[in-house]
C-alpha cells in the first residue's frame, strides 16, 4: 500500500480578502501522479504553491488549516531551503537560466557542495537520462540552455530538479505553452518519473489529466469536489458538478 505523502487539512488560503481556497482536505500518496484539475481560477496553482510553501513570499497571502509532509505540519519545518530540496517545483513556463546547459543542471548540485568534476558530470548526465533529453543534448552541453526548443528547456528545468534527487516535484501547468509533440513528450516522461518520485501536476487540461494520473483532484471556485482514483472518478463520479466537468459542460 503507498506511503501518504501530504496530508492537507481544513485547508483555506486567501489573497487579501479574497478566498482562493475553501476547506480543502485531500490526502496524497507516494510515488505516481496526482493531477489536480479545475477550471481556470479554481485554486490549483495556489494549492500547489501550499505544498512547498511558496505562497509564503506573496505579502497578501494568508492560509489556515495543516498541510502535513509525512506526518509532520510543513509550518513547523525550520530549514525551508532543504524541504524545499525535497519538495522542489518546476514552472509554466520553461525558465532555464542564462548559462549552458551543463550548468544549468549542474546549479544545486554545485549549491550542495558538489565541486567534483567527475561526479557533477556523472550525475548531470543521469538527470538528463532521467528527463529523457540527453540524447539530444549530449553534444550541446556547453551551448547556452535558451539555445534549446521550448519542449527541450522545459525537461531541461525537469532534469534540474531531478538532479538533486528531491522525493516529490511539483508541476503547474508544464506543458500549457508547448505545442502537442512537445506535451506527449513531457507526458511520457512524467509517467516514466513517476515510478521513482511524487508527481503532482496541475493541468488546465482535462484530457491530460486523464491519460497521465494515478489520482485527480478537482476544485470548483476554491472548493474540492472528488478526488480519487482517476480511473474510479471518469467512470463513476460522486458528484454531478464532477461528471459536469468531465462532459465540458462546465469549465
Amino acid at each position: 500500500m503507498s506511503e501518504i505523502v501530504f496530508e492537507i487539512e481544513n485547508l483555506f488560503a486567501h489573497y487579501g480578502n479574497h478566498r482562493v481556497l475553501d476547506n480543502v482536505n485531500a490526502r496524497i500518496l507516494s510515488k505516481g501522479i496526482t493531477a489536480i484539475m479545475g477550471p481556470s481560477g479554481c485554486g490549483k496553482s495556489t494549492l500547489l504553491r501550499c505544498l512547498n510553501r511558496l505562497n509564503d513570499m506573496i505579502p497578501s497571502f494568508s492560509m489556515k488549516g495543516v498541510i502535513k509532509f509525512h506526518g509532520q505540519d510543513i509550518y513547523s519545518i525550520k530549514n525551508l531551503t532543504e524541504y524545499r530540496k525535497k519538495v522542489t517545483m518546476v514552472f509554466q513556463r520553461p525558465n532555464p537560466f542564462p548559462m549552458s546547459v551543463f550548468d544549468n543542471v549542474a546549479y544545486g548540485l554545485r549549491i550542495q557542495g558538489i565541486t567534483k568534476k567527475e561526479l557533477l558530470r556523472d550525475k548531470v548526465e543521469e538527470a538528463l537520462k532521467k528527463a529523457a533529453l540527453w540524447d539530444e543534448v549530449k553534444d550541446k552541453l556547453k551551448k547556452p540552455a535558451v539555445q534549446l526548443s521550448g519542449g527541450q528547456q522545459q525537461r531541461l528545468c525537469i532534469a534540474r530538479a531531478l538532479a538533486i534527487e528531491p522525493e516529490v516535484i511539483l508541476l503547474d501547468e508544464p506543458t500549457s505553452a508547448l505545442d502537442p509533440i512537445a506535451t506527449t513528450k513531457i507526458e511520457r516522461l512524467l509517467e516514466s518519473i513517476a515510478e521513482q518520485y511524487t508527481v503532482i501536476i496541475v493541468t488546465h487540461s482535462m484530457g491530460q489529466a486523464l491519460r497521465i494520473s494515478d489520482e485527480v483532484i478537482f476544485l470548483y471556485e476554491g472548493r474540492l469536489i472528488e478526488y480519487g482514483l482517476t480511473s474510479e472518478v471518469v467512470k463513476e463520479p460522486r458528484h454531478e458538478m464532477t461528471r459536469q466537468f468531465l462532459t465540458g459542460k462546465i469549465g
